[in-house]
C-alpha cells in the first residue's frame, strides 16, 4: 500500500544523515533531526487519523507523519528455532499462553496492551541452558550466516539516511528468558550460568559483527537494548553488571569503535543512573527514549555528564496526555538541550493513547516552530 504523508517534510538544508551524525556529535545543524519512538497497538485501533488514513504500525505511521529516515540492519542474535508460540488455557477474560522465549504467561483477552503476567521460565537450573543453548544458540546455525553483499546493495555509502548495527542484549533478553524474578533468583543461586548466558550473548553479537563491519564501512551508529531497570533501578546488583556485563560491552565496543562507530545507544526503561557510569565505561555513550518518570529530566544527565552523554527521547508522556499547555512548557525546557547539540527530542516510549490526537498534531507543530529550520 502507497502511504501519502499527511504534512510535510520539515525544511532543511542538510541530509538526514549528516543532520543526525552532527547534532549527535555537536556539530553545527540545519535544524534538529526529527524523530519519534512509536505508538502503542491500541493507537492503531483507536486515533481517528490511523484509522481513516488505514495506518496499521509504526513504519507505517513514520512515513506518514513524514519523519526524518533513520535504517538498521543487523544478524540473528537470538534464540533459533524459538520456543513454539502455544494456546495453553483460555478464559473469557484472559489466556495462558507459552510464548517464544519459553515462558508461560498470562496475558488479557481484552485487547488491552499490558505486559504480561509471567508464570513460569522454561530455563530455570543450568541443565535446562545446557539444553537451550545446544539446541537454540548455535554458532555455527546457518541462519546466523547474513548476506553482507545483499545489506550493501540496500545501503551504498551514497545513502542520505543515517545507518545503525543492532548489537542485541547482554542481560535485557536474558531477563526475558528467565523472569524477572527467574533472573533475581539465579545471579544468586546459579550465577556461572547467567555469566555463561551473557557470555553466550556477546558472542553471538561478535560473531555478527565480524560479518558486518569489515563490508558495512561506513555505519552510523550502533544500537541495543537492555530492559533491566525500572523506577527504583537495576534488576541486577550494579556489582553484576559491573563484573559480568560491562566487560563483555568492552568487546563490543572495540570492534564498533574500530569501525569508526561514534554512537552507540541503548534503549533501558526506567532509572539507569546506578549504572549509567559502567554503561558508558563499557562504551555506551547514549540513552534511549529515555522515560521521564522513571528516571530525571534529561537536562539532569546531560548537565552531570557533560558531553559524554547523548540522549535521544525525553518528552514526558505524561505531559503529552495534559493538553497543549503543559506540551508546550515542557517542550521549552527542551530548548537549551537542542541548542546544546547531542539531543533528539521525542515522545520518551511508545505515544499511549490517552493522548488526543488533535493535542498530539499539536506537539508536531510546536516541535517543528521550536525545533525546525528557522527563515
Amino acid at each position: 500500500m502507497s502511504i501519502t504523508p499527511c504534512r510535510p517534510k520539515w525544511k532543511g538544508t542538510m541530509t538526514d544523515r549528516a543532520r543526525f551524525n552532527n547534532q549527535m556529535q555537536y556539530k553545527p545543524i540545519d535544524r534538529c533531526f526529527n524523530m519519534e519512538f512509536g505508538y502503542w497497538d491500541e493507537n492503531f485501533r483507536e486515533w481517528s487519523i490511523f484509522l481513516d488514513n488505514k495506518i496499521t504500525d509504526n513504519n507505517e505511521a513514520d512515513i506518514f507523519f513524514n519523519f526524518d529516515v533513520t535504517r538498521s540492519i543487523g544478524g540473528l542474535l537470538g534464540m533459533n528455532p524459538c520456543f513454539p508460540s502455544t494456546v495453553v488455557e483460555e478464559t473469557p477474560t484472559q489466556k495462558i499462553i507459552m510464548n517464544s522465549d519459553g515462558l508461560l504467561a498470562e496475558v488479557p483477552t481484552t485487547g488491552h496492551d499490558s505486559i504480561p503476567h509471567y508464570l513460569k521460565s522454561s530455563i530455570v537450573t543450568p541443565d535446562d541452558w545446557k539444553r537451550c543453548k545446544e539446541e537454540r544458540f548455535r554458532r555455527n546455525d546457518p541462519a546466523r550466516k547474513i548476506d553482507v553483499a545483499a545489506m550493501r546493495k540496500t545501503h551504498p555509502v551514497n545513502r542520505d539516511y543515517p545507518l545503525g548495527v543492532w548489537v542485541g542484549s547482554m542481560i535485557g533478553r536474558i531477563r526475558d528468558i528467565l523472569t524477572f524474578e527467574g533472573l533475581a533468583y539465579a545471579c544468586f543461586d546459579y550465577p556461572e550460568m547467567v555469566e555463561d548466558m551473557v557470555e553466550t550473548h556477546c558472542q553471538m553479537v561478535e560473531d555478527s559483527l565480524d560479518q558486518i563491519l569489515p563490508v558495512m564501512t561506513d555505519l552510523d551508529y550502533a544500537a541495543g537494548w537492555e530492559d533491566i531497570c525500572f523506577k527504583n533501578g537495576p534488576i541486577v546488583s550494579v556489582d553484576f553488571f559491573k563484573n559480568v556485563v560491562v566487560p563483555r560491552y568492552k568487546r563490543i565496543d572495540k570492534k564498533i569503535k574500530a569501525a569508526g562507530i561514534k554512537l552507540w545507544w541503548v534503549d533501558c526503561d526506567g532509572d539507569v543512573r546506578p549504572i549509567l557510569p559502567l554503561m558508558m565505561e563499557g562504551g555506551i555513550n547514549c540513552l534511549f527514549p529515555f522515560e521521564v518518570n522513571g528516571c530525571a529530566h534529561p537536562a539532569e544527565l546531560l548537565r552531570d555528564y557533560g558531553k559524554d552523554l547523548r540522549i535521544m527521547g525525553g518528552v514526558d508522556k505524561i505531559e503529552l496526555g495534559k493538553g497543549p499547555k503543559a506540551i508546550k512548557a515542557y517542550l521549552e525546557t527542551l530548548v537549551p538541550l537542542v541548542e546544546r547539540g547531542g539531543y533528539i527530542p521525542f515522545c520518551d516510549h511508545r505515544c499511549p493513547p490517552n493522548v488526543k490526537v488533535s493535542d498530539y498534531l499539536y506537539y508536531l507543530d510546536l516541535k517543528e516552530r521550536m525545533f525546525g529550520l528557522k527563515a
